[in-house]
């Protein structure tokens, strides 16, 4: 039950170290993200339909493998 008496203590120390890490995270400016204009190019290139190969073959049959 000792963590029952400390619950109090334990509650502050987390505030303090979520209220320190939101301070020193603030003050990081944002990042920018830039996109060069080949790559928007590539972007819309790749939306082109999904290419399909069809194989039109016999099956081995259980011979064939054991002779492979």
């Amino acid at each position: 039950m000792n963590i029952a008496k400390n619950m109090e203590a334990i509650f502050i120390a987390t505030v303090i170290i979520a209220g320190a890490t939101s301070m020193a995270t603030a003050s990081t400016p944002a990042p920018r993200i830039i996109m060069a204009a080949d790559t928007v190019v590539a972007k819309h290139v790749s939306a082109a339909p999904m290419q399909v190969v069809t194989i039109t073959a016999k099956r081995l049959t259980a011979a064939e493998k054991a002779a492979l």
